[in-house]
């Protein structure tokens, strides 16, 4: 008996140990700074795995689509930079679209404002990442697209056919 205290209190030292010079190298202050967003997207991508198993309603399915939305977003912040989160920001409103859309579908019920408060939400998030991007670089895209299609419908479209 005394043997196996012994053995059980060196592992403990020697994970003890490992993980304390494992701390002093940087190894958990590199996890933690990498990889956080896993703490918001696996418990969405969870509830998920829950609902879809039988063992969750299906009013879990909000929260699941948001976490879902969010961690993917924070991932893309933190991998790419906190800067895109001054055009990604709608992500948030799209974020709880996605969850009550997933359960007005679900639900067999069908919730009578859900879906309805689903699609507004979700259309309202579409609408400012438009404005979002209108304030970076796809100005000039959309500039471009449209002098493309005016030139189309001036000199292109007149030699098919009658035209207006």
């Amino acid at each position: 008996m005394r043997m196996r205290n012994e053995k059980a209190i060196g592992i403990f030292i020697f994970i003890a140990g490992l993980i304390i010079l494992l701390g002093k190298l940087g190894v958990f202050g590199f996890i933690g700074r990498h990889f956080w967003p896993l703490l918001i997207l696996l418990p969405g991508i969870a509830l998920h795995a829950l609902y879809y198993a039988r063992l969750t309603p299906s009013w879990s399915l909000v929260p699941a689509g948001t976490l879902t939305v969010y961690g993917l977003l924070f991932g893309i912040t933190n991998t790419w930079g906190s800067g895109l989160m001054s055009n990604l920001w709608p992500a948030f409103l799209l974020g709880i679209a996605v969850g009550l859309l997933e359960y007005a579908l679900a639900d067999h019920r069908r919730p009578a404002m859900v879906l309805p408060v689903a699609l507004g939400v979700g259309i309202l998030s579409i609408i400012l990442f438009g404005f979002t991007l209108l304030h970076t670089g796809i100005i000039y895209v959309l500039a471009v697209i449209l002098i493309v299609g005016g030139m189309w419908l001036l000199f292109g479209r007149g030699r098919q056919g009658r035209g207006w």
